[in-house]
């Protein structure tokens, strides 16, 4: 079973979400220790507030997250995981989104899909054993990731002979083994994983090719908000003063392919997509007419 072209829709437990407009991702990190936001939402409730807000917002997607992925983070056993997770997912999913949970333990990709969650976003792609199975045999959507090395050493020396072309082969297989057990492309997400193992440059040539991952079969997440390349762009050394870069590099990623982006402050990147595709939509129209 192949994918042969890129979906109209991202298709998700009971969610089936169209792609004809870019769509938002909203993060809600349930740790101690995540590079933007850490404790901030470590106490459940203030976590389902804030997946409240970023719906209300406009988010497409909530988020959730009880492990850090960043530079230098160390793993997380299962039970704080879950700890962390399910309380909060207990009350999120009864949002009218789809709640995505970002873990890699395949124990807790069951316990959450059958909580109420609708994705799970894995950083490692399935590789853990078991995880591909707790995909299949369900109906959530997936969102598969690339990451050099483990978030502990990542950062270290990531080394590519072609960035672009090794991602995406990488993310194609990963893909190929959940279409083989049945799974729809309509219900597989690729991302790149900016930062995650990659050089500043690596970043740069990803974003340039980022259409090419997949072969334009498969919807594409970009995950750049906040980012700690844009601080040394811009000189912003917190990362809640990273916003403004946050949404030009999330215009850039739709620019060159994304379908879903991830980010941490929803209001301001819609208003920003809605702006960018109304001028779109305004040049196009006008070169019809002049043609």
């Amino acid at each position: 079973m192949a994918a042969t072209s890129k979906p109209e829709a991202f298709v998700c437990g009971r969610f089936s979400l169209s792609l004809r407009r870019p769509l938002i991702m909203g993060v809600v990190n349930i740790t101690p220790d995540s590079f933007s936001d850490g404790g901030d939402f470590l106490d459940s409730a203030r976590a389902v507030s804030h997946a409240k807000q970023l719906v209300d917002e406009g988010a497409d997607i909530v988020d959730l997250g009880g492990e850090s992925s960043r530079p230098g983070s160390a793993p997380v056993l299962l039970e704080e995981e879950r700890r962390r997770v399910l309380p909060v997912l207990e009350k999120v999913a009864q949002l009218e989104v789809p709640v995505s949970v970002d873990t890699t333990k395949p124990e807790l990709m069951r316990e959450v899909l059958a909580s109420g969650a609708s994705i799970i976003n894995d950083i490692t792609a399935l590789r853990s054993a078991g995880a591909v199975d707790a995909i299949a045999d369900s109906d959530a959507g997936v969102c598969l990731m690339h990451m050099q090395g483990e978030p502990r050493n990542m950062q270290l020396a990531p080394v590519y002979q072609d960035v672009v072309s090794e991602i995406s082969e990488f993310l194609c297989e990963r893909a190929r083994c959940l279409l083989d057990r049945g799974v729809g492309a309509s219900r597989i997400v690729l991302d790149p994983g900016f930062g995650f193992g990659k050089t500043d440059q690596h970043n740069v040539q990803l974003l340039h090719g980022l259409s090419a991952i997949g072969a334009g079969e498969y919807a594409l997440l970009a995950g750049l908000s906040r980012k700690s390349q844009l601080g040394r762009i811009t000189g912003r050394k917190d990362a809640k003063d990273r916003i403004g870069s946050s949404i030009a590099a999330a215009l850039a990623a739709v620019r060159h392919g994304a379908s879903i982006l991830r980010v941490h402050d929803v209001a301001d990147t819609k208003d920003a997509l809605m702006v960018w595709q109304a001028f779109e939509m305004s040049a196009t129209n006008s070169g019809a007419v002049s043609s």
